[in-house]
């Protein structure tokens, strides 16, 4: 297989691979902050594979964002020298030699767990090259250097989320499995708009400095409808999470991290029949997501998407 078709490549050619997917916050964006939980979903649609060799000396980085060995000068690629850095000590490798391709559908910079999938690739490829399987503690230590060198204190919500196989409830860094009790079918759209998580978390602390009352209201409300949820998808109740999203997009709203644009996509979503719809992540840009009453369902929210101005949708399944 081709590496821009998403399969793996030939192990002849690479010493390791790994993939890991994409992730969305179904609920509990920016509440999560203050030490409320989350619950946040795998978006198997998305992901990155990474195929690594050993070299001489240094790293030398094969990607869509960039391509040589100056991984130390370019932004960009500061997570990806992190990761390795962190797999290859993990892996008792510690400075060694490395050239590393990578081959990612995630849209960087919109929320969906990017550099996150990075790490985990990566560290899953250095493990796979060393001919160990890393532990889940191992590999969470590899995410997180990716994801501080991204996004300077992260709450670990995405690093366990791209690694996790069902939907999770993150609280101030401890993660539990949710139990699926039906098929949800979700719809996530891109606005094509970078989103800024850290400038939107600034956003609400001065918010919430100016306004303690008012905006620690709308936190707490969202931390309850993030912790109701775990019985709607334990029990399959696909229109009760659906009122919860659509409530919750307009609580985010309150606190001005949606956009005019994400607005107009919520709207859309909904009146394609979407059983809730809101955006995902930090917001001011981004993505939305929406939730469908079935598979054929999905296609028609994501063509009045598309149609409304949406750069790329995708169906991603929770089951089971």
């Amino acid at each position: 297989a081709s590496v821009g078709d998403g399969g793996s490549s030939p192990d002849t050619e690479y010493a390791g691979s790994g993939y890991a997917h994409s992730k969305a916050i179904l609920l509990g964006e920016h509440s999560v902050v203050y030490g409320a939980p989350a619950i946040a979903i795998p978006v198997e649609a998305l992901g990155v594979q990474a195929w690594v060799n050993p070299r001489a000396e240094g790293l030398y980085l094969e990607s869509d964002l960039y391509t040589g060995d100056q991984c130390d000068t370019e932004h960009q690629t500061g997570p990806v020298r992190a990761a390795v850095a962190a797999a290859l000590e993990a892996t008792g490798q510690p400075g060694a030699g490395l050239s590393v391709r990578l081959h990612s559908t995630i849209p960087f910079a919109r929320g969906l767990g990017s550099s996150a999938a990075v790490g985990a690739a990566i560290g899953r490829a250095i493990g796979s090259m060393a001919g160990r399987t890393l532990d889940p503690e191992q590999l969470n230590t590899i995410i997180q250097a990716a994801e501080t060198v991204a996004h300077g204190k992260p709450s670990g919500l995405d690093a366990r989320t791209v690694v996790a196989d069902s939907p999770i409830r993150f609280q101030s860094g401890e993660v539990s499995a949710i139990s699926v009790g039906g098929e949800f079918d979700f719809v996530i759209a891109d606005t094509g708009v970078t989103g800024s998580t850290a400038e939107a978390v600034d956003s609400v602390r001065v918010q919430r400095e100016a306004e303690r009352g008012r905006v620690e209201g709308i936190l707490a409300q969202l931390a309850g409808h993030a912790d109701a949820a775990v019985a709607d998808l334990a029990s399959g109740a696909k229109s009760a999470l659906g009122e919860k999203m659509s409530t919750v997009h307009g609580l985010l709203a309150s606190i001005r991290v949606s956009s005019p644009l994400l607005d107009s996509l919520v709207a859309e979503a909904n009146a394609a029949g979407a059983l809730g719809a809101k955006l995902t992540g930090g917001g001011l840009g981004g993505c939305i997501m929406a939730l469908a009453s079935s598979g054929a369902h999905a296609q028609q929210i994501r063509d009045a998407l598309y149609r409304a101005g949406a750069v790329h949708t995708w169906h991603t399944k929770v089951v089971p």
